[in-house]
C-alpha cells in the first residue's frame, strides 16, 4: 500500500522504515526537515508539509498521524479533514484519549473520510520487533488497511501457541487486532499502559528491596550485600516473573548496577490517568494501578532506587529522556 506518516519521532520514523521494509510505499512529513531527510535517504517520498503530503498519495488515501496526543494530533487531524476527500482514511497510532477518537470520528464520518485508531505498543524496538496493534472504527475501514497492520505486527514468531476458541479472531496471535468501533483501539491500549505502570512499580519496588538488604541498621547476620544485575539475569531464566521489562531491567542493571545515570524523576503519560479515571467510571478497584500512577507523582519530589529503575524501563523501551542525572 502508500501510506503517508505524519511524525517521524522515536516511533514514527521507525514505523515509516517498516512499512518500506515490507514493501509499502511512504511518503513522509514532519515538522523537522532533518527527520524528513533521513527518512527520505531510506527510500522515503518527502514532503515539506500536509498539504504536498497529500497531493503525493493515490486515492484512496492513507494517513498514519504519529504525534502526541492532545494538541499535535488534534490539529493534524483537523487539517487532513480539510485536505482529504471521501474514502480516504486518517489513522492515529499514538496514545489519544479514546473519547476524542469518537469525536473525531464522528466529525471526519460527515465528510465521508474513515477513522481509525491505533493503539500502537513497541517503542524504539518495534522495527525490529514488531508493533503490538489493537485498532478501533469501522470494519471495512480495518481490513482497507489491514496490510499496514499486518506489516507493522511482530507475527507469531516464537510465542508458544495455547488452545484457543475458534470463535477467536486468529489475527490476534499475529499481534493485532480490531478492537471495536471508534475509540475502542485507543481503550485496550489505555489499559495496557495503565498495566504497564503496575509491572513497572512492581520490579521498581522489588529491586529496591533487595538493594536496601545490606543497611546498616539491620542485624548484621542479615545483611546480604545482592549482585542485582545477577538476581536480574537469572529471573530471566525459567522464573515465572520473566517479561520484557524484565529483560529491560537486566539490560540497564549489567550497565549500569547503580543507575547512576538516572536522577529517578518518572513522568507519566496521560493514559494512566485515563486508566484510573476509567476505573472509577465502571466502579472497578485497581489498587496497584493508582498506587503505581501516584509514585510516579512522588518521584518528582524525592527519588529512590526504584525511581531510578522506573526511569531506567521506560529509557529501555521507548527512549524516553527523564531527569537524566547530569555527569
Amino acid at each position: 500500500m502508500q501510506v503517508c506518516v505524519i511524525g517521524l519521532g522515536r516511533m514514527g520514523g521507525n514505523i515509516a522504515r517498516r512499512l518500506m521494509e515490507g514493501g509499502h510505499q511512504c511518503v513522509v512529513y514532519d515538522r523537522a526537515p532533518e527527520a524528513v531527510a533521513e527518512l527520505a535517504g531510506d527510500g522515503a517520498q518527502p514532503a515539506d508539509s500536509l498539504e504536498t503530503a497529500v497531493k503525493a498519495l493515490q486515492q484512496p488515501r492513507v494517513c498514519w498521524v504519529m504525534l502526541p496526543a492532545g494538541a499535535p494530533t488534534e490539529d493534524t487531524v483537523q487539517q487532513l479533514g480539510d485536505l482529504l476527500a471521501p474514502g480516504d482514511t486518517v489513522i492515529d497510532g499514538g496514545n489519544s484519549y479514546y473519547r476524542d477518537d469518537i469525536r473525531r470520528a464522528k466529525a471526519l464520518a460527515a465528510k465521508g473520510i474513515d477513522y481509525v485508531d491505533v493503539g500502537t505498543s513497541g517503542g524504539v524496538w518495534g522495527l525490529t520487533r514488531g508493533y503490538c496493534l489493537m485498532a478501533g472504527g469501522e470494519a471495512a475501514a480495518f481490513e482497507r488497511i489491514e496490510p499496514i497492520l499486518k506489516t507493522l505486527a511482530p507475527g507469531a514468531g516464537t510465542v508458544p501457541a495455547i488452545k484457543r476458541p475458534p470463535e477467536c479472531d486468529p489475527r490476534a496471535e499475529l499481534g493485532y487486532i480490531h478492537a471495536g468501533p471508534s475509540g475502542a483501539g485507543h481503550f485496550v491500549k489505555m489499559v495496557h499502559n495503565g498495566i504497564e505502570y503496575g509491572l513497572m512499580q512492581a520490579y521498581a519496588e522489588g529491586f529496591d528491596i533487595l538493594r536496601n538488604k545490606n543497611k546498616d541498621a539491620l542485624p548484621e547476620q542479615e545483611r546480604y550485600d545482592l549482585n542485582l544485575p545477577d538476581i536480574a539475569e537469572v529471573w530471566r531464566r525459567g522464573s515465572v516473573i520473566s517479561s520484557w521489562l524484565l529483560d529491560l531491567t537486566a539490560q540497564a542493571l549489567a550497565g549500569d548496577p547503580l543507575l547512576e545515570q538516572f536522577a529517578g524523576q518518572v513522568a507519566d503519560s496521560g493514559e494512566g490517568r485515563w486508566t484510573i479515571e476509567a476505573a472509577i467510571e465502571e466502579a472497578v478497584p485497581v489498587d496497584v494501578l493508582a498506587s503505581s500512577l501516584f509514585a510516579r507523582f512522588r518521584s518528582r519530589q524525592e527519588h529512590t532506587f526504584a525511581e531510578k529503575l522506573l526511569s531506567a524501563m521506560r529509557y529501555g523501551f521507548g527512549g524516553h529522556l527523564e531527569g537524566m542525572a547530569k555527569a
